[in-house]
């Protein structure tokens, strides 16, 4: 079975049917019959972006749901994968990569991932395959 990460970018275009690539998401979703990956990192940036009033419930139920797939992974925070994470961003100043997107290539290392659900040139300049350009 096909795995691949799964990056804020994607969720909150398939939360967000006003989001430019809310329709790519909603292809990609229907069309996949493979695994998701992703980091507690990844799900904070997600919540943060539907922090206003009235998206907080779309991301609990959101959440709830996603926490209970057998499909998905969740990658929970630690302290080694965090410390890594600072260390690849500490690594590369000349790059305008987000902490959480440094963890997320940390993962999707680890674990052997080339593609990405997302459209974060970041990931394209990380090595990766950004499937949602």
């Amino acid at each position: 079975m096909t795995t691949v990460f799964a990056d804020p970018f994607y969720f909150i275009a398939l939360l967000s049917p006003a989001d430019e690539a809310h329709e790519r998401a909603v292809a990609f979703t229907q069309k996949f019959s493979g695994s998701l990956l992703t980091t507690a990192w990844v799900l904070t940036e997600v919540a943060d972006g539907l922090a206003d009033a009235r998206a907080r419930e779309k991301f609990i139920e959101f959440y709830d749901r996603l926490r209970v797939r057998n499909d998905v992974t969740i990658v929970p925070c630690g302290e080694e994968l965090f410390g890594r994470g600072i260390e690849l961003f500490r690594r590369r100043l000349d790059k305008e990569w987000s902490l959480t997107d440094c963890i997320s290539f940390v993962v999707m290392q680890r674990e052997n991932l080339v593609e990405s659900l997302t459209g974060d040139h970041h990931f394209e300049q990380a090595g990766f395959v950004a499937l949602l350009k």
